[in-house]
């Protein structure tokens, strides 16, 4: 029986292996960093919210207080740009989540603030 693959721009994602390739390459993430990507993956191009990856990636409902996607996702991200220097994947939009593209944006990690303009800015 075959497992799932999920392909993203230069990552191959096999949940079922448990395994995610960058360019070909092995890169080593824990179980929850394999099912944050998995699941940021299978939503590509969509804002995410804290809370529906909460309840996705740990399986019970999100508590405001808790930061554990931040900072997973922070994890995440140093991986990835370790692996596929100069891709940024994953796009913060302040007020509701994260979102996954395939295609780099160059620079610095983009980050959008919904919560008043509607202008994107690069944290510093």
């Amino acid at each position: 029986m075959e497992s799932t693959r999920l392909q993203a721009g230069d990552l191959e994602i096999r949940p079922g292996d448990f395994t995610v390739l960058a360019q070909g390459k092995l890169l080593p993430l824990t179980a929850r960093e394999l099912q944050l990507l998995t699941a940021l993956v299978e939503r590509k191009d969509r804002i995410v919210s804290r809370a529906e990856l909460y309840t996705v990636v740990w399986g019970e409902p999100y508590r405001k207080s808790d930061r554990s996607v931040d900072v997973y996702v922070g994890k995440l991200r140093q991986k990835l740009a370790e692996a596929l220097p100069g891709q940024n994947l994953i796009h913060t939009h302040f007020g509701f989540g994260y979102r996954f593209t395939s295609f780099s944006q160059g620079g610095d990690t983009a980050v959008t603030d919904f919560r008043g303009a509607d202008e994107s800015v690069t944290p510093t």
